[in-house]
């Protein structure tokens, strides 16, 4: 099929074969013809798209009918005809792109034009053809069971098939959609693309996951190698990640391949062959474009022979021409080959320098991030050190001061021991000196036996030879004794002296054993204080220890109770959060509430009086006043929210109350005044719906204020004070007697209106018959019916003006008290007119109508208007009354018998209406086409001229209220007062 559309460069006969075949019957074959399709838009001609977009209704068509299908390839088939129908989609707006997706870096700058936004839609294209093709891989895989090998079985490759072609298309649609995005983030904001963003962060995750997936299976590891997406998704704000992105590249390996060495004659004798054979192929599917040998010239347009041989070297020529430039041809691709493979393994060796650069940059980084953990870890530690500095200080110093005392102690033993050791010193140098004259002693006393002894010889010698001098010797030896004794006293002398000296030598001696034992006793308690000290250093060392385990663990108690609290807090926080925006989102529905009520057709009867409004409209501002002040005590805390929730939930009410009566009091408002307070009503209701949306939104909760909503309800209580009426042209003393007059004069005019009824209803009874007599009694009867109403509330009123008279004006006389609330005085007295004069007026509708002169309409407004001036009385005199008085109770049941009496007069007046209207029905039996034409014509005219009408009635009630608004204002004073 490929060969063919290149060979008649388009796909007609490709169509022309499939419009034959049953695709809509057979879900297999349309599954193939999906496939068959799918590679003819991917490797065809270029112009099988052009010829195919005609079909593309038809493919939806078919693609809707197959989604009706749940099981088998029904669903498979719907949704690859979506992809095969996206597909030709994007290739028809974008024709830069070939049906295989290949294309250079150049080629996709060019199909965008270098312009932001067609590289803005062009992606947005590229997503949504990428999220077909994600679609059926995942519906294609969900359908097969992965718990058995499914690839290995005909019918599990039977549905594989098709995937290799969504895998090319896949991987450059990313490749694609990658460096556009790098392109869209150096031209845009980062906030414009965050969509893009989130959308290619599906597509990365599913389309990993997918190749993951695939590339686990046995049948497609020897079709095609699918390539592995990163890790991490490429990250778009940083735009030095472009150089880091490797396209992904799906190979398919070649079935059968000739080894390089082979000679290039026989690459051309293979093609050669090869070419036959498709030519071949080609003819047998779309059959031979001529009936017999395509070569055989003679059997058509009757070509000589001649022609023919010139015509057959011709082509032998262009044969041996194509020949030589295929032989070129696949040297040069051969060449290219080469190169493409040298240029391969530098890519590849780059790529392996890139990974092992990428691996060395991880390990940097996880190096780096080991030390900022520790670095924070010695944070910690420090700041743990710095908050126990101050415990461990306070118990080194007593140990210090422990340690100072020990030490002075020490000292001074140490002082004593160098004192007794001068001492030592001392005695043992007296006892030297002792020793050595000892010895002296001792050296005389030899020197003295020496020198007795020499004399002894010499007096031995001389008696030997001097006898004769016997005598004189005698003499001298006499002298000699005396002198030996003389001598032996010193010498008796000397040994005393040396036996006192070896006494004081012994008592030295003692003296010095007695030092040497206290030395050795002080040596000993130094020792003993030694070890003490030791033993104290190593109690405060077990000491420190303790405390800074005890430390330790107190801070990790203190960090998990801290953990604990702030998790408390959160999640009161939370708490208080979701209560807050529950109790704003229940206020924000009653405001809206309140607006939809504004726009109720059951409202417009509705009506209020200024003064009312002003009460709500004062009692709204304050409360926005206390609502601001608990919403800055909220936000500076967040327990303080106890505070805000009933100030919001006050609010919304008082609010709606607002909205509600200023709606009421601008249908009773001259134009111009109503039109302005219905709108600031509307914005107000608007400006409260935002203010509390903002409270429920935790970004906007502390800049919200409510401002806006305060100046709107100031501006309805200015429209509020201009509708206020004016005070009545009379002095304050004749209020009371004016009081009593007018509610007199309203008592007889609505008596003077019941017998007027009675007296019509009794002409009614004698000259009417039949249906107008039947509706005549109904209507008069729900008059008399109101007017007695009517009466009742009069009566009521009284009765509550005089009890509120009696219990507010003290000492004073009734007109001083009525002087003294002018303004509700002036209230009662307009009210009590308004009663008055629409009695007067709905009986004289009702005289008309009974008469066949009026209208029912106009019997229905007198009605309706009567009630809207007796809630006006009843608003009035119940303004001044305790809540708790049975007389404001007769009152409020009197309005409701009032209300339901007119509502008994409209329904009455309605219904006979209705039956003299089917009463005067149009009879046309008796018409022709021509005739009910006409009349139809003239109705069409009628109903112009009605419309026309209406609204220049209208015009002229806007007209008039506003007229009625200033006179009513020139009446009572409402101009002075300006």
């Amino acid at each position: 099929c490929i060969l063919g559309t290149h060979h008649e460069k388009g796909a007609q006969t490709f169509w022309s074969v499939v419009n034959r075949l049953p695709l809509s019957g057979n879900a297999v074959l349309c599954w193939k013809f999906c496939h068959v399709f799918h590679k003819l838009l991917r490797d065809g001609h270029s112009n099988v798209l052009k010829d195919s977009v005609r079909y593309k209704n038809e493919l939806s068509d078919m693609s809707r009918m197959w989604g009706h299908l749940s099981e088998g390839y029904g669903q498979l088939c719907s949704i690859y005809l979506k992809l095969l129908r996206t597909k030709m989609e994007f290739h028809t707006k974008n024709p830069r792109f070939p049906g295989n997706l290949q294309m250079s870096d150049r080629q996709l700058d060019e199909a965008g034009e270098n312009d932001v936004n067609n590289f803005f839609q062009l992606t947005v294209e590229m997503f949504d053809y990428l999220e077909c093709e994600l679609n059926l891989f995942q519906t294609v895989f969900s359908s097969l069971d992965m718990s058995r090998s499914v690839s290995v079985t005909a019918a599990g490759q039977c549905r594989l098939a098709p995937l290799i072609q969504v895998i090319l298309d896949c991987s450059h649609l990313y490749d694609y959609t990658v460096k556009l995005l790098f392109k869209l983030h150096s031209c845009l904001p980062a906030d414009t693309l965050q969509g893009h963003r989130d959308r290619f962060l599906e597509q990365f995750r599913k389309l990993k996951d997918l190749f993951y997936r695939s590339s686990n299976l046995q049948y497609f590891k020897r079709l095609i190698q699918i390539p592995q997406l990163p890790e991490n998704p490429p990250n778009f704000l940083r735009a030095s990640a472009l150089s880091e992105h490797i396209s992904p590249v799906v190979v398919i390996p070649a079935e059968a391949s000739s080894p390089d060495s082979e000679p290039m004659t026989d690459l051309v004798e293979m093609d050669t062959a090869s070419q036959s054979l498709f030519d071949n192929k080609f003819d047998d599917i779309f059959g031979s474009s001529f009936s017999c040998d395509p070569f055989n010239f003679n059997s058509q347009n009757g070509m000589s022979k001649d022609d023919k041989d010139r015509l057959i070297e011709q082509l032998y020529g262009e044969i041996a021409a194509l020949k030589e430039e295929l032989e070129s041809f696949k040297a040069e691709s051969t060449r290219g080959a080469v190169q493409l493979r040298g240029r391969a393994s530098e890519l590849e060796a780059e790529l392996a320098e890139q990974q092992h650069l990428k691996q060395q940059a991880q390990d940097e980084s996880e190096f780096l991030r080991t030390e900022l953990e520790e670095l924070k870890k010695q944070r910690e530690d420090t700041e743990k050190a710095q908050r126990s500095l101050t415990e461990i200080e306070r118990r080194a110093q007593a140990n210090e001061q422990r340690y100072s005392k020990l030490k002075e102690k020490y000292s001074e033993l140490v002082q004593n021991h160098a004192d007794l050791l001068r001492k030592n010193a001392e005695v043992t140098k007296q006892i030297t000196m002792a020793r050595q004259a000892q010895g002296d002693v001792e050296r005389e006393k030899k020197e003295l036996e020496d020198s007795f002894q020499r004399v002894s010889e010499q007096a031995q010698r001389k008696s030997q030879e001097q006898a004769e001098v016997l005598e004189t010797l005698k003499r001298e030896l006499a002298a000699s004794r005396q002198e030996l004794q003389v001598v032996q006293g010193t010498l008796e002398s000397s040994t005393q002296a040396g036996a006192e000296q070896n006494t004081r030598i012994a008592s030295l001696e003692l003296e010095r054993d007695r030092l040497s034992r206290a030395a050795e006793q002080h040596r000993d308690e130094v020792a003993a204080l030694q070890a003490e000290l030791q033993q104290l250093q190593g109690t405060l060392s077990r000491e420190q220890e303790s405390s800074r385990t005890e430390l330790e663990m107190l801070q990790t108690q203190l960090r998990d109770k801290e953990s604990t609290e702030w998790a408390v807090q959160q999640r009161l926080a939370k708490e208080q959060l979701s209560l807050l925006q529950g109790t704003a989102r229940e206020a924000e529905r009653m405001v809206q509430d309140a607006l939809a009520r504004m726009e109720d057709p059951a409202h417009v009867s509705c009506t209020g009086s200024a003064d009312c409004l002003l009460s709500r409209t004062l009692a709204a501002s304050e409360c926005a006043e206390r609502l601001r002040d608990a919403h800055s005590k909220y936000l500076s805390d967040g327990a303080a929210v106890g505070s805000l929730l009933p100030c919001l939930a006050l609010f919304a009410h008082l609010v709606s109350d607002t909205l509600l009566q200023g709606s009421a009091t601008s249908h009773v408002a001259p134009v111009e005044p109503a039109d302005r307070l219905l709108e600031l009503c509307k914005q107000c209701g608007n400006e409260a719906v935002s203010y509390l949306g903002a409270l429920q939104d935790p970004g906007t909760v502390a800049s919200t204020d409510c401002s806006l909503v305060t100046a709107c309800l100031g501006q309805i209580s200015a429209i509020g004070e201009e509708l206020r009426p004016r005070g009545l042209d009379v002095k304050q003393e004749e209020l009371g007697d004016l009081v009593d007059k007018e509610m007199a004069a309203t008592a007889a005019a609505i008596e003077t209106a019941s017998a007027r009824i009675e007296e019509m209803l009794n002409k009614a009874r004698a000259g009417d018959t039949g249906v107008k007599l039947e509706v005549n009694e109904r209507i008069l009867g729900s008059c008399t019916g109101l007017m007695q109403a009517i009466h009742v509330l009069v009566l009521a009123s009284k009765d509550l003006q005089r009890e509120i008279v009696e219990s507010g004006r003290g000492a004073a006389s009734p007109k001083e008290f009525y002087a003294k609330n002018s303004r509700w005085t002036e209230g009662l007295i307009s009210a009590s007119k308004a009663v008055g004069w629409g009695a007067t007026v709905m009986v004289d509708a009702a005289d008309l109508v009974v008469q066949g002169k009026g209208t029912f309409e106009e019997l229905m407004v007198c009605s309706r208007e009567i009630a809207a001036s007796t809630a006006q009385l009843v608003a009035a005199s119940k303004v001044k009354a305790d809540k708790d008085s049975a007389n404001l109770c007769k009152l409020q049941q009197a309005s409701r018998g009032v209300n339901q009496a007119t509502a008994s007069v409209v329904a009455s007046t309605k219904a006979g209406k209705s039956q003299v209207e089917e009463k005067d029905s149009m009879d046309f039996s008796s018409m022709t086409l021509t005739q009910i034409k006409r009349q139809e014509m003239d109705s069409q005219v009628r109903v112009l001229e009605l419309e026309n009408q209406l609204q220049k009635e209208r015009q002229k009630l806007g007209e008039l209220r506003k007229k009625h608004y200033e006179l009513a204002g020139v009446a009572e004073g409402w101009e002075e007062d300006g």
